[in-house]
């Protein structure tokens, strides 16, 4: 169904078509869209900047276009609209966008917060201590098991200093130190990065429970309270576009072939 602009006229509400469209953006296409941003600087791509040959741009202003050439593949009519309003009705565009996977996440890491607990649990026993879903002030490396998981692959979880420079903070974990819970079987092997990458029972488990991104799941074993692209844990926003951009590298093409089709069985 085409988008119908209608200048100063956003009620704003759950159900308006804008925020479902931006839901579907955000758990299919790219889940921490800045789509203020993306509108404003994919408009002047398409105006003043529309003669420029695309390998003048650098590969992020490529990416990120391309980003926004796929939200107007997603919303019929949406292209000429943009060209046509002012600033305003852009504003109030990309307000409605960003209400669909900011709620969508909402839900997502409501949802989750159990059944990641039940799910790492590991059979026939149980959690010591215990976590409560409702209190993740011990969850993150304050808990062994959930410590273990979050702790990037190139520090070694069972070194008490390691664990305890952790849990303080003297060691602050960037969101392009990838967490062990993305390997099969919580198992890295450094010697051969993508054996098990993206094929842990748990990412397959938070699949099946509903479709999202891993970084949902980090957030469900941290300790933050509240959802934030720039939680000092696991820095959400950075974890996630360093897995884009491994996804996208050409020369990670054939191992990312072989993920897809293992997702795809």
């Amino acid at each position: 169904m085409p988008f119908n602009w209608v200048p100063g006229k956003y009620c704003g509400s759950a159900t308006d078509p804008l925020v479902h469209y931006g839901r579907h953006f955000g758990q299919t296409v790219h889940a921490l869209c800045n789509f203020q941003a993306l509108l404003m600087n994919g408009i002047l791509q398409m105006r003043e900047l529309a003669k420029i040959p695309e390998e003048n741009f650098t590969a992020e202003e490529r990416h990120k276009y391309h980003i926004f050439q796929e939200l107007l593949k997603s919303v019929a009519g949406l292209k000429e609209c943009l060209m046509q309003g002012g600033d305003g009705e852009v504003d109030a565009v990309a307000e409605l966008f960003t209400k669909g996977p900011s709620g969508a996440r909402g839900d997502d890491t409501k949802s989750l917060k159990g059944s990641v607990l039940d799910w790492i649990t590991p059979k026939g026993q149980t959690l010591v201590p215990p976590l409560a879903c409702n209190m993740k002030i011990d969850h993150g490396f304050h808990h062994e098991w959930t410590g273990a998981l979050l702790c990037p692959t190139g520090l070694d979880w069972s070194n008490t200093e390691m664990k305890t420079k952790l849990r303080s903070g003297e060691i602050i974990v960037t969101g392009d130190q990838w967490p062990l819970f993305l390997y099969a079987d919580y198992h890295y092997n450094p010697e051969d990065p993508w054996n098990g990458l993206f094929r842990s029972a748990l990412l397959v488990c938070a699949y099946k429970h509903i479709f999202m991104s891993p970084s949902s799941v980090c957030f469900s074993l941290t300790s933050s309270p509240l959802f934030s692209h720039m939680d000092t844990d696991t820095g959400s926003e950075r974890f996630y576009n360093s897995i884009l951009d491994v996804f996208e590298d050409l020369d990670e093409k054939q191992e990312v072939d072989d993920l897809v089709v293992w997702w795809n069985r």
